[in-house]
């Protein structure tokens, strides 16, 4: 995968800039979501101006991660612009699993003591921006960036605890698929999700869905020949696309853009 490292604050500048020009998707006032996920949302996708939170739940590794990308997939493979900002450990290859587009993608992996300007920066020209939520914000700089985004038809999803968010998602519950009695492959996880919010999405909402999708994640026999003696396994997981083979192909071409803004 290639990459490159843009440094100073004219680095957001730079990247903006073609972020706001006009594309396929830029002149819709919501952006699309998996058809799994569109119950969740009052209008059954990312509205431009609105705050989309998703809590981290806890333990941290409840399956939030997964629920951001997948919230993400669908509006970069329609043409969108997405920005993570603030999460070292994202990860690349997965997110070109999901058909997330890496040349559209910005990754600000460390904002530093500067997170609300990033945010900011990027609200300006990004149609998405997900960043996980510094320990000690401000209700004041929480409505001013989410004011931001109302302004500049971006769609704001913070990863962590957000009051007054348009709609809040959480992970409440996850199973593994896969693991039989001591034996199996990891395939896919089922995560029941809940929404509440305020207006459209007061009424809360609950809803299980597989990630990664049914569309996503098999299992493939193996045609090989077994060696004398050695017992082959029925089928083997594997994903329909390898981050590698991901990149290779055209839809997702192109350079992941890390920022560095210090």
């Amino acid at each position: 995968m290639a990459g490159r490292m843009v440094v100073g604050s004219a680095a957001l500048t730079d990247l903006v800039r073609p972020a706001s020009a006009p594309d396929p998707a830029g002149g819709h006032r919501t952006l699309p979501v998996a058809p799994e996920l569109t119950g969740l949302l009052p209008n059954r996708g990312l509205r431009r101006g609105s705050t989309i939170a998703v809590a981290t739940g806890h333990p941290r590794r409840s399956g939030g991660t997964s629920l951001v990308l997948a919230l993400l997939a669908e509006a970069s493979r329609a043409g969108s612009w997405c920005a993570v900002v603030g999460v070292p450990t994202f990860g690349a290859g997965a997110a070109a699993e999901l058909g997330i587009a890496l040349d559209r993608l910005a990754l600000v992996p460390n904002p530093g003591p500067e997170w609300a300007t990033v945010v900011a920066a990027l609200i300006d020209g990004v149609d998405v921006v997900v960043t996980a939520v510094p320990a000690a914000v401000s209700a004041s700089v929480a409505n001013r960036l989410a004011a931001r985004a109302r302004q500049r038809g971006s769609v704001l999803v913070p990863y962590g605890r957000w009051d007054g968010a348009d709609v809040t998602l959480q992970v409440v519950r996850g199973v593994w698929e896969g693991l039989g009695s001591g034996r199996g492959r990891l395939r896919r996880r089922e995560l029941t999700v809940s929404a509440r919010g305020r207006g459209a999405a007061a009424r809360p909402k609950e809803i299980k869905v597989w990630l990664p999708g049914a569309e996503l994640t098999r299992v493939i026999p193996r045609a090989v020949t077994p060696a004398a003696g050695r017992p082959v396994a029925a089928g083997r997981l594997r994903p329909v696309a390898s981050p590698k083979h991901a990149l290779a192909d055209d839809s997702h071409r192109g350079a992941l853009t890390l920022v560095d803004p210090a």
